[in-house]
């Protein structure tokens, strides 16, 4: 069983980012073969990131759980959405969608600094993605800018390899810094297969390409809490979910994306 702390608690609501150690460990065999499946039967969101000058393999793909009865498992027979809902200070969980991302050996590109919620269409404060390596990383564990999620502007989002805006109002955000060079608070850690980093969506983060001799898979889950709510963007959003039909400042469709804990009034 997964014991979250109180100091556990304040740390995430203070700088939108905690390690939460074990949370997938007993579940870690289930996790790789869904990996196995999504890789070798990809989705119509994959991409392989390709960017001229980079080597390697960056493989990501997203909202799968639908069909990868591996992910289903896991979504409900883990932790992750009372962990969630003890951090958020949450007294529901909503599943937004999962992610996975793999970087080959030897691959040198950057998952580069970015925050999650702008390319989402979900407003609120009590959000919450989990990101858990199925391999030990060090090098190429993930790096978040602690506190980030309180900024009073959000971050640019712009597009992974072509580094161009997402959406065409770009004055709406602040530019896309460089938190090493300009001396930000990063968090790092390494990590075992089945550890966690529980982050905020608003939270800026990005990880080092892997230039170790073996490959480093991680599973991301996306939860939503009781005061997220759709939000209508200048543009198509990632992912996009066409046809949801949803209006401005309405709690997600649960139909779309399952309420995995609700508490009773």
């Amino acid at each position: 069983m997964v014991t979250v702390s109180q100091q556990d608690i304040d740390t995430f609501q203070r700088d939108g980012v905690v390690v939460i150690r074990g949370l997938f460990a007993d579940h870690l065999e289930i996790l790789r073969a869904g990996v196995s499946r999504n890789m070798a039967a990809p989705g119509p969101y994959a991409s392989e990131n390709r960017k001229d000058g980079e080597t390697g393999r960056f493989f990501d793909d997203y909202c799968n759980w639908q069909r990868i009865p591996e992910f289903q498992d896991v979504i409900k027979n883990s932790e992750a959405a009372q962990v969630a809902a003890q951090l958020m200070q949450s007294s529901s969980v909503q599943l937004f969608h999962d992610h996975v991302l793999v970087k080959e050996p030897g691959t040198s590109m950057a998952t580069p600094w970015h925050t999650d919620g702008p390319y989402y269409f979900v407003q609120g404060s009590q959000t919450l993605s989990f990101w858990s390596p199925l391999d030990p990383v060090d090098e190429a564990t993930l790096r978040l800018v602690a506190g980030s999620h309180l900024w009073e502007k959000p971050v640019l989002p712009t597009r992974w390899t072509s580094e161009e805006s997402f959406f065409p109002n770009a004055d709406d955000y602040i530019a896309v810094p460089d938190p090493d060079a300009e001396d930000m608070r990063v968090v790092e850690w390494a990590m075992q297969p089945g550890d966690a980093i529980a982050f905020n969506y608003h939270v800026l983060h990005g990880a080092r390409g892997n230039h170790a001799t073996t490959r480093r898979r991680a599973f991301s889950l996306r939860l939503l809490g009781e005061d997220a709510r759709y939000t209508t963007r200048p543009g198509p959003t990632s992912p996009p979910f066409p046809g949801h039909d949803m209006i401005e400042g309405q709690k997600l469709r649960e139909d779309w994306f399952p309420v995995l804990i609700q508490e009773k009034g």
